[in-house]
């Protein structure tokens, strides 16, 4: 284009966007009119729709003659460059000098300064470089030497210029005092506040890496997952303790095994935690009984060693779910048998037990007694050929050995015969009373879940009959009687008392925890064929004692889980069990959100392959991962460059007196219903209904998202609206982070990491703690999507035949 001979009259500039400070378009309008107020050429900026979608967004008529329009601000700058000040002939060489000077801003300053990570130690480097090729030293000082390199420089710099900190300007001091020279000329400075009229000025946000220094976190608790010291009660605090029933050691634990106690155990532990109770989370293997010896011979192993195998098992298996034990132990320590035996003395003394013969199976090719779990046979109630002697597996009805039907040695196969031998029972009867009371008063004030209240109840309605605490074994809590060296207690004596003994090896200070019932309550989680051992025996026992023991508070149960239409099975190799878990590559995560939302916690429920990686792409991807990756792909693009903006608290909290209502303000309503739904439902230590309003919150975030129309768009035309929207979003997924960390706490830290902020303790209330200039890291997927064909692949490698579809 051929320069031009005469001012132009007047400058018309239509803009199809808003421009905001830091943008390119900001800088194209700081151009026009910084050119054209060093020329004393008046200019008209106005807005307008714009015609086509991917249109120019600066229209620029210079109006003279010959009038022309022109669509990018250098092209102003190239066509008026001959008038101004600095201006020298219009020669071939100076012509070329000027053009490709333009380019370099261009290809070496503008393109970084509106990349996505502007690297700004570069930008300064480069356009203090530059300052050679723009500036005459001759003319340098001169008040009114400008020329149209320099404007363009000037213009794409000015507003990020001034977010840079000072100790890097400092390194390029010909640049500082260059820019600082042009910014105070009455021209530039007019030029500025003309500009400004159209601008909405915004701070401009440099990207950092994010850091602890960057952080702009406001009054939030944060959860200490690893205590310094052993957890005791604190006088006046909300003291919890719980406890998930103690797997026993012969086996590995299946998916139904981990969903009926240790995980949904930690869901609560961590929820209490979270919430700011004191809380302490017991567990541990129990090592004794005719299980443990069964096992060991089929192994050709003693019974220590198979504990400590299956022990070590167990402590992996729990490790790689995440389980939050404050402590792992196990039965077989000597403060299991100080305590066992205390309260057996404390029982004998008070007139709670006696001694019988019992008519026991005893195996004349083994040379001995047959324990129940030694004993095999036909339910005489459901007709189950496969009863164990102290229980059917099919009907759940706890059994004498000497009941079974056809009643045959484990060990070889052969017909027990019946013999005689002594053995310490509980009163039960006796204690019923006790027993009564307890239950009436903990079911009603510890809100016990539906089927823990019915079996119990079966049992007191039933009439409580005096139960057997020894046996004729060597593996165990020896009972502490002169006569009965050769005899141990049994399992439904001994294993609770598991729970005391093994807080006892995490502190001396135990019985804090569990002598402490005004100050501590006791929440218990299991299947539902152990609900009697804790709500009825183990009470018993407690209460016979007349020590001030810390009784159930509240028990929780669960139905059982099946698998692809039938049961778990080691043997029959059908099943996921937990070392199956770990091989599968599926991370740990999707595994305890597919438990916890199937979780049984009113009838039975079915792990399939095709609803658990359909959970997976639909829910934790398709919801949580779109929701947290998309909000912080949009905070981490070159428009925020990783900070948080401000918010117009007139969005977020409109008054009330205006009558006007926001999509800020509809959605902290809902989010604070749901919140408050959730602390109640968990409070009830529901925990797949809590899941599910974390979810339900997520699911908000996203309406969020699209009623807001959050787009580059919005980004463009209404900043503050955007801004709010950005901010709201982020301190949303902090929320949700919150939420989910009971359920998924791997999730929760990869969320917080992205933010930059600590794991933080559940709120009563969503508010916006993260504040403006908070500082985000880099945004990562959360879940990955699983090929719906790998359910006939996993269906083959665990079992199930063709499975529930």
């Amino acid at each position: 284009m051929a320069p031009s001979t005469t001012v132009p009259t007047g400058i018309e500039v239509r803009l199809t966007v808003a421009p905001v400070s830091g943008t390119s378009e900001a800088a194209d309008l700081l151009k026009i009119h910084a050119v054209a107020e060093v020329l004393g050429i008046p200019v008209r900026a106005e807005r307008i729709e714009p015609v086509k979608k991917h249109g120019p967004k600066l229209l620029i008529a210079l109006n003279g003659q010959p009038p022309v329009d022109l669509f990018e601000a250098n092209a102003a700058l190239r066509y008026l460059a001959t008038h101004l000040p600095r201006a020298t002939p219009p020669t071939a060489l100076t012509t070329l000098r000027e053009n490709s000077l333009y380019d370099v801003i261009e290809r070496r300053i503008a393109a970084v300064i509106y990349g996505k990570r502007p690297d700004v130690n570069r930008i300064v480097h480069d356009a203090d470089a530059l300052l050679a090729d723009l500036v005459d030293p001759s003319v340098a000082a001169a008040p009114d030497a400008f020329s149209g390199p320099e404007l363009a420089l000037f213009s794409d710099l000015y507003y990020l210029f001034r977010a840079i900190p000072s100790d890097i300007r400092t390194e390029a001091p010909r640049l500082a005092a260059w820019s600082e020279r042009l910014g105070a000329h009455p021209s530039i400075r007019a030029a500025v506040q003309a500009a400004e009229t159209h601008i909405e000025v915004v701070p401009v946000v440099l990207f950092q890496k994010a850091s602890l220094a960057n952080r702009r976190v406001g009054q939030v608790a944060k959860i200490n997952e690893c205590p310094s010291a052993p957890v005791l009660p604190q006088p006046g605090q909300r003291n919890v303790l719980i406890t998930s029933a103690l797997p026993y050691v012969n086996n590995i634990p299946h998916l139904g095994n981990i969903i009926g106690s240790t995980l949904s155990a930690d869901v609560y532990a961590r929820y209490s935690r979270a919430r700011g109770h004191n809380t302490l989370y017991i567990c541990g293997t129990d090592e004794y009984g005719t299980a443990t010896e069964t096992k060991a011979l089929e192994e050709g192993v003693s019974c220590q060693a198979l504990c400590d195998k299956y022990n070590a098992i167990h402590r992996q298996v729990y490790d790689w779910f995440g389980l939050s034990f404050d402590h792992f132990g196990r039965t077989t320590t000597p403060q299991q048998t100080e305590i066992a035996q205390d309260i057996f003395h404390k029982l004998n003394a008070n007139g709670y037990t006696f001694e019988d013969t019992m008519t026991q199976l005893y195996c004349e090719h083994c040379s001995r007694f047959l324990a129940d779990r030694y004993v095999e046979g036909t339910c005489p109630k459901c007709a189950y050929d496969d009863a164990r002697g102290d229980q059917c597996d099919q009907c759940g009805t706890l059994l004498n050995a000497a009941d079974l039907v056809n009643p045959r040695c484990k060990m070889d196969g052969n017909r027990p015969i019946l013999r005689e031998s002594t053995h310490v029972f509980l009163d039960l009867p006796k204690l019923q009373p006790q027993v009564d009371d307890f239950v009436a008063r903990s079911s009603e004030a510890g809100q016990w879940t539906a089927n823990g209240r019915i079996i119990t109840q079966n049992w007191l309605r039933e009439g409580l009959k005096p139960r057997c605490i020894t046996r004729d074994l060597k593996w165990g809590t020896p009972v502490p009687l002169p006569h009965m060296t050769d005899k141990v207690f049994y399992v439904w004596y001994d294993a609770p008392i598991g729970y005391p003994s093994i807080t006892a090896n995490y502190t001396p200070e135990w019985a804090q925890w569990w002598k402490n019932p005004t100050e501590v309550k006791l929440y218990q989680f299991m299947g539902k064929d152990n609900v009697p051992f804790h709500t009825v025996i183990f009470p018993a026992c407690e209460l016979g004692t007349g020590d001030p023991w810390t009784t159930l508070h509240h028990i929780n149960t669960t139905e059982y889980l099946n698998y692809e239409g039938g049961k778990f099975s080691k043997s029959r190799n059908v099943g996921v069990f937990g070392n199956n878990v770990m091989e599968t590559g599926i991370p740990v995560e999707v595994w305890r959100y597919y438990l916890l939302a199937s979780r049984p916690e009113t009838s039975d429920s079915v792990f399939t392959w095709t609803d658990f990686i359909a959970r997976n792409n639909n829910e934790l991807l398709a919801n949580v991962g779109n929701f947290v990756n998309r909000v912080m792909k949009f905070i981490g693009s070159a428009k925020y460059q990783c900070a948080l903006p401000a918010w117009s608290s007139d969005l977020v909290e409109p008054t009330s007196s205006s009558g006007a209502t926001t999509n800020e303000a509809r959605l902290m309503a809902d989010v604070n219903a749901l919140l408050a739904d959730y602390i109640t439902t968990f409070d009830q230590v529901k925990l797949r209904g809590a899941l599910q309003l974390a979810m339900a919150i997520s699911q908000r975030g996203n309406g969020y998202l699209q009623e807001s129309k959050l787009d580059n768009t919005l980004y463009a035309q209404h900043r503050v609206q955007c801004d709010t929207v950005v901010a709201v979003a982020v301190n949303l997924v902090y929320l949700l982070a919150a939420l989910l960390y009971p359920f998924m706490p791997t999730t929760t830290h990869a969320i917080c990491q992205q933010l930059n902020a600590p794991v933080r303790q559940i709120p009563d209330r969503f508010e916006l703690v993260l504040q403006p200039g908070h500082v985000v890291g880099e945004a990562d997927h959360l879940f990955k999507r699983i090929d719906e064909k790998m359910a006939d692949v996993y269906r083959a490698r665990y079992g199930g035949g063709s499975g529930a579809k």
